[in-house]
């Protein structure tokens, strides 16, 4: 069976965005990031939030997935727990468990938030499900202007074009599982994409 290697977040955003033809500048005003920071997440200076990555990919006109994505699509998944694409930030930590699959529509993520850290400056929105399963430590997740507070073992399930974002605000760590659900359109632009690139 074929086991998957990541490659870097920052040399994949960089192959994206250049294959699409656009400047720094261009995909900055775009996703509303500055270009510098874009700059820095491309050389491995600096890792994106949750809520930039939701930017990024629409700018993009990708998936989510897309970032962590570099070989043909797959019909089976392995990803080793020392072999899982990691994305820090500031008191963040985000890790791929597993993207590739042919016609994929759950994007599943691990999620660590040290005390005081935020999954994003402020709410995303985007299209399909999002389901939360608090793993360790709690988490107050904001979903259309309502805050739930999960403690472990706790799960929130909820229509992600409403606006949310998560934060810990307690005193130890926090472990999240996140699984996001794609659109049926995301699904066809992903085949397409992919379609395109076989045949070219």
């Amino acid at each position: 069976m074929k086991v998957r290697e990541h490659s870097d977040l920052g040399t994949r955003l960089r192959e994206l965005r250049q294959g699409r033809g656009f400047s720094l500048r261009a995909l900055a005003e775009r996703c509303g990031l500055s270009a510098n920071a874009i700059s820095r997440i491309e050389r491995g200076e600096s890792s994106p939030t949750v809520s930039s990555l939701h930017r990024l990919a629409r700018a993009l006109g990708v998936h989510i997935t897309d970032f962590f994505e570099t070989e043909p699509e797959l019909s089976t998944i392995l990803v080793r727990r020392n072999r899982r694409l990691r994305s820090r930030g500031a008191g963040l930590l985000i890790e791929s468990l597993g993207t590739g699959l042919q016609g994929q529509r759950l994007e599943p993520f691990l999620m660590t938030l040290l005390p005081g850290a935020t999954g994003g400056e402020e709410p995303i929105t985007h299209e399909g499900e999002e389901f939360v399963y608090c793993v360790e430590g709690e988490v107050e997740y904001l979903v259309n202007e309502e805050w739930h507070r999960l403690e472990a073992g706790d799960s929130l399930l909820f229509l992600a074009p409403q606006p949310h974002m998560c934060r810990n605000t307690g005193l130890e760590k926090t472990v999240v599982l996140m699984v996001i659900q794609a659109s049926e359109e995301d699904i066809k632009v992903s085949q397409q994409r992919h379609l395109m690139t076989v045949t070219s």
